[in-house]
């Protein structure tokens, strides 16, 4: 092992998952699920605005529920409960950690994780916490809500103790759960979830356990969401938010008497028949000695689409009025209040998109919108979770008596598959199967430095699997569609780059901008016209005619014009990168491409079972013709190629066990030869390969399914295994450091279970001299997918990009 090497995550990306409850926002901690891990994220630390701070692993299933709990057990510390659709609850206790040396930054709050609780058979949809009392419930696809005590102690292991397990009668599965205190000490839980009722249990005692009280009708859809609010000490408000586009809110008020009770209840039957929907029939909660009536108070209508959640604003000391964040699939976050003069609740302040450009709705079987609301723990600033898995924020700016959007976060929401950087590392290219393209690079501003994405290029129709940069304006993807497809930089990205990261603007011609026409796959290029232009600066029509124009394919120059990373609702639609080329041939999904140092050649190849189809094909980027006839020389899919850094020599590997190399003619020709191949390399398949840096001489490496990474030296035609690495999993992806550093050259492995291993090699005799795994925080929780060492690092300083299948990527800063 060799301690002088340091490793941390110096970046960290990943979208949030679907789910209306998958987030909480408190004590400085917005904490939300992200595929099976938990991310955390310091949303009020602006001047850094260094992204997320951990990714925590633990979980088998996506995440679904958040909560964070404060002085859980006595001492001061955070808690954090997650519930996942692997049936497990889990709670996360907060380490009290020091300053981090690595990176001087301020101390990053840990967790660990302390318990899981197996008791549900369904996925965990919904956790509620009642604080102070060390009391939550979860609520899953079981039909069942369980109630939990925390315990200290907790019985060894458990952490918690189940006291109480309700079948939901009439069965359905809960999505939303909310607990309020009543005067008396009673606990009240509400239920709502795939039936249009919303249930309310009261527990007037520990033993007694919690009894079904009031079933609340009305709504006319799924209920999404449920919250209580303490308007004083006799009343409680709760909001409920439903499929049906409404919110209901609910008045619990105490100590009404019986003689009010009838006269409300006859005026409450004529209006009951007069619309059902409406009815305001009074039921009772509560103690025998403490009754409270619940009565229907208000029908708060504005939202296009279903509301996923409505959360109160944290109470604030000597305010009376209570404000209700909503969350829509409409694209929007609304804010309710009640009027001061006739009490009627209004929509105050409206957030989000414009309806209009969002496409289909919920009910064609779009899931968009914003999935979830969420308020400051100060109630000055909020966020929201959208469909792209990016947060949104808006902090209110008491002097304008507005909300003025800050820069969020973003991340792929499935697999990350690929990574390229930018000949110069500027920035770094990533595709997913989230079925886009995304470009990260550095924010240079007053001596801070962090990382953000900076334009989404790609926003395809396919799941895509793999990209390389042709270039500084150019990169080409491949996708599950049997082409690939060439992209430009676009003016717009290259202007936000050199403003950004301070990088050298490119005095090539290039396009202003492009977009997506309706029902095509095809960004077209489009010209920015300025601010007092109309649509005919932009469109070249026989006859101009605007009627066919989409008004959101035009495009002014100031919007552009940006000082920081753009906001998600400008990366949907403005960064994209204008198509250059298709490159055809293949007859399956593509695989594997790898461009040539120079730029000049394309290597391509495609899923195969046949030795027709595992073929290699090479495009030429001057006219983008196919060099024929294609390389043969596997029988199953490609699943890795490489140019050695002079381009003399193409390398690819197999799911046929063997790996193969094929030399260029001259380094002005295009055309390649079969050189060498080992149909044995390895004993099982080879899913990665990686070309030493010239220093070495002709040296590769090949990485296996059987859990061996294997060093050859290529001379002239004939080959040698040098050495062979030994893993504990089998090996997805490899990569050789740009440069020799020390006389070592330093090799990257990354495993299926998510483990990345740094190997120093010496550059003479290519033996393994010491070997170090790195930090458990820079790896991801599943297989690696992807690794690219950063090109021009430093001689002792050096960034790996990571690829995870855990739909993360991770910029790991390594010193050696």
């Amino acid at each position: 092992m060799r301690s002088a090497t340091a490793a941390h995550p110096e970046f960290l990306a990943a979208g949030g998952n679907r789910h209306s409850s998958a987030a909480d926002w408190t004590t400085a901690l917005l904490a939300y699920g992200a595929g099976h891990n938990l991310a955390i994220w310091k949303p009020q630390d602006d001047e850094r605005s260094c992204g997320l701070v951990a990714l925590l692993a633990g979980h088998t299933g996506h995440i679904n529920a958040v909560k964070i709990a404060n002085d859980f057990d006595g001492e001061g510390r955070r808690w954090i409960l997650t519930g996942s659709a692997d049936r497990t609850v889990r709670l996360w206790k907060e380490t009290r950690s020091g300053a981090d040396d690595v990176d001087s930054r301020v101390p990053s709050p840990s967790f660990e994780e302390t318990a899981c609780l197996a008791a549900h058979e369904g996925s965990v949809n919904t956790i509620a916490v009642l604080a102070g009392s060390g009391m939550f419930v979860t609520g899953s696809a079981d039909g069942t809500i369980k109630v939990w005590r925390f315990s200290a102690d907790g019985g060894g292991e458990k952490g918690a103790e189940l006291i109480q397990s309700i079948a939901l009668k009439p069965r359905y599965i809960p999505l939303t759960v909310a607990l309020a205190s009543l005067a008396d000490g009673t606990i009240v839980l509400a239920v709502g979830g795939t039936a249009s009722h919303v249930q309310l249990y009261s527990r007037t005692t520990l033993d007694e356990g919690f009894q079904l009280q009031a079933t609340l009708t009305g709504h006319e859809g799924w209920i999404r969401t449920l919250d209580f609010a303490r308007k004083n000490e006799d009343e409680l408000l709760l909001a409920s938010g439903s499929q049906d586009k409404y919110i209901r809110l609910w008045r619990f008020q105490r100590g009404v008497d019986k003689g009010e009770d009838a006269r409300d209840g006859a005026a409450d039957l004529t209006l009951a028949l007069s619309k059902k929907s409406l009815s305001n029939k009074a039921h009772h909660v509560g103690s025998p000695n403490m009754k409270y009536k619940v009565s229907f108070e208000a029908l708060l209508i504005g939202h296009e689409d279903w509301v996923y959640t409505a959360r109160w604003a944290p109470t604030t000391h000597g305010k009376d009025d209570l404000t209700l964040l909503s969350a829509s699939a409409d694209n929007s976050l609304s804010f309710w209040k009640a009027d001061d003069a006739s009490g009627v609740w209004v929509c105050e302040t409206r957030l989000g998109e414009i309806s209009a450009q969002k496409g289909s709705t919920s009910a064609t079987g779009s899931t968009g919108g914003f999935w979830i609301g969420l308020w400051q723990p100060d109630g000055k600033a909020v966020a929201s979770l959208g469909r792209t898995g990016s947060w949104r924020r808006w902090k209110y700016d008491p002097a304008g008596d507005s909300w003025v959007q800050q820069v969020g976060i973003s991340g792929h929401t499935k697999e990350v598959q690929s990574l390229a950087w930018s000949p110069d590392g500027t920035y770094l290219l990533t595709t997913s199967l989230d079925q886009t393209t995304r470009l990260f690079a550095e924010w240079k501003r007053n001596s801070r430095t962090s990382w953000h994405e900076i334009a989404r290029p790609q926003i395809h129709g396919y799941d895509l699997n793999c990209i390389d940069s042709l270039g500084a304006n150019q990169f080409v993807s491949g996708a599950d569609e049997k082409l690939l497809r060439v992209f430009n930089k676009p003016k717009a990205t290259d202007h936000l780059l050199s403003k950004l990261s301070g990088t050298a603007s490119n005095q090539e011609e290039l396009p202003d901008a492009a977009n997506i026409p309706v029902l095509g796959l095809s960004n077209k290029a489009i010209a920015a016209v300025g601010d007092d232009e109309g649509v005919n600066g932009v469109v070249e029509g026989e006859g101009g005619e605007q009627e066919d124009i989409d008004p959101a394919s035009v495009l002014h120059k100031s919007t552009l014009d940006l000082d920081h990373p753009p906001f998600e609702d400008h990366l949907a639609r403005h960064t994209l990168w204008p198509e250059h080329e298709k490159l055809y041939g293949h007859g399956y999904e593509i695989s594997a491409v790898a461009a040539s140092h120079d730029g000049a050649l394309v290597a391509t190849a495609c899923k195969a079972t046949s030795i027709d189809h595992a073929v290699i094909r090479i495009y030429e980027t001057k006219e983008w013709r196919e060099v024929k006839p294609p390389l043969s020389a596997h029988s199953l899919t490609v699943t890795s190629l490489a140019f050695s850094a002079d381009d003399k020599y193409l390398l690819s590997v197999g799911r046929d066990r063997q790996w193969a190399i094929f030399e260029r003619e001259d380094q002005t020709s295009s055309t390649y030869e079969s050189l060498v191949s080992d149909p044995k390399g390895h004993s099982r398949m080879i899913l990665d390969c990686s070309w030493a840096p010239t220093q070495v001489g002709y040296v590769f490496a090949t990485a296996g399914r059987d859990k061996s990474v294997k060093i050859w030296k290529l001379e002239k035609d004939k080959t040698e295994c040098m050495t062979t690495v030994a893993a504990d999993a089998p090996v997805t992806a490899i990569a050789f450091a740009l440069s020799v550093n020390a006389g070592k050259v330093d090799l990257a492995m990354g495993m299926e279970n998510g483990k990345i291993k740094l190997i120093g090699l010496d550059a003479q005799s290519l033996q393994v001299g010491a070997s170090e795994e790195l930090v458990k925080a820079a790896c991801p929780s599943a297989a690696v997918n992807c690794l690219r060492w950063r090109p021009g690092g430093g001689e002792g300083h050096r960034q790996l990009a990571v690829a995870g299948e855990d739909h993360a990527l991770r910029i790991v800063s390594i010193s050696i």
